[in-house]
């Protein structure tokens, strides 16, 4: 994977809950499947900073972390290895995955993020303590590499969680209204790109490309590419796509290692089942040396055009500035010839409730809730 280069100097950059007989699972529209969701984020929350990936060696990036939550009226509390060192990554595996695995388990964290991507966070992920997440569902924040705890926590726990910015992006206005929208007031976004001419004639940047037209409903669900293809065939792995929207986006890949991973995912028979599909943006990605090419474009038009799934490119989503919220397991609707991502509301009224239960076996407790929708 070659996003090394891109991320050496700098870091990567209503729900259902099925609680037992306390809580009625609700059920999402066209599925029956239930899923976890966290509390919506609250001024004066609390977000715990962890660093399940690469290392960060400079000292202002954890302090401009820092500051841009307190920005957003949240409360910071950092990963007791946070600052750890083991070569490129932040800390050895264990102290990795038990700093991921304490910010769950701490009734005083509301949500969770990651400091940045880079790599090392499949090397976790048998470490994880699944179950700790699951009795304490939270908001849990990253992309890049990141993608690999998602899948995980997604396939093992049924958690929604979120492909957002990293502790240490860029959070202009742009990204933190699609995370304030999204975390903060449980919004049923709609997600599509800026429509800004500025001097031209028509829109000139970030233009979407439509592969086929059309509308198409099902659960998102995706992530880095990279980092997807490369824990297929893992428990971690979500082994049921069906009727899955899938999105996608990479940084620093030669287009031949794009298409040998959209090849693994086609033979792995994760195209075959989606209902949609979504490109966001491939940072950096060139044409490697030799007698030639295939261009990005030709390359994913081969594995999708034959679907013929409503599919485009050029979604807001990747290693961009402009980088979107989106969450993994919400049932939503593409409209591949816009260019949007509609989130959709569910089948009744969504419940995001904060619940915990003591180590000791006691009954859950249920704080009040806030009923909002996606």
């Amino acid at each position: 994977m070659q996003r090394r280069n891109f991320l050496q100097n700098l870091g990567a950059g209503g729900l259902a809950v099925s609680f037992s007989s306390f809580i009625a699972p609700y059920q999402f529209m066209g599925n029956s499947q239930d899923e976890l969701l966290p509390k919506k984020l609250e001024k004066g929350d609390t977000i715990g900073i962890v660093s399940p990936s690469s290392a960060i060696f400079e000292t202002e990036a954890y302090e401009i972390a820092v500051e841009n939550f307190e920005a957003m009226g949240l409360k910071v509390k950092l990963g007791e290895f946070v600052k750890n060192r083991y070569g490129h990554l932040a800390g050895t595996d264990d102290e990795r995955a038990n700093e991921l695995n304490t910010m769950f388990r701490d009734p005083d964290v509301d949500a969770v993020i990651a400091l940045r991507g880079g790599s090392g966070a499949a090397r976790i992920l048998d470490k994880i303590d699944y179950q700790a997440i699951k009795e304490n569902p939270k908001i849990f924040v990253g992309y890049s590499d990141i993608t690999a705890i998602h899948l995980a926590i997604y396939s093992k726990t049924g958690l929604v969680t979120f492909h957002a910015p990293l502790a240490v992006s860029t959070w202009n206005s742009f990204s933190y209204s699609s995370f304030r929208k999204i975390l903060f007031d449980a919004e049923a976004a709609i997600f599509e790109n800026p429509k800004e001419k500025g001097d031209n004639l028509t829109i000139t940047k970030n233009r979407i490309r439509t592969i086929t037209p059309g509308v198409a409903r099902g659960k998102l669900l995706g992530g880095n590419l990279s980092v997807l293809t490369g824990i297929m065939g893992s428990p971690y792995f979500p082994s049921n796509w069906e009727n899955k929207i899938l999105y996608l986006e990479d940084v620093g890949e030669q287009i031949y290692a794009v298409d040998r991973m959209m090849s693994q995912l086609q033979l792995g028979g994760v195209f075959v089942k989606i209902s949609g599909f979504v490109f966001g943006k491939c940072s950096d990605c060139k044409p490697g040396s030799g007698y030639g090419s295939l261009t990005l474009e030709e390359v994913i038009d081969h594995y999708i055009k034959p679907l013929n799934i409503p599919a485009y490119t050029g979604a807001m989503i990747g290693h961009i500035d402009d980088n979107s919220t989106i969450p993994n397991g919400i049932e939503a609707e593409i409209n591949s010839t816009k260019g949007t991502i509609q989130l959709l509301q569910l089948s009744g009224e969504i419940t995001w409730a904060n619940l915990l239960r003591a180590e000791n076996g006691r009954k859950r407790k249920v704080y009040p809730a806030y009923s909002g929708r996606l």
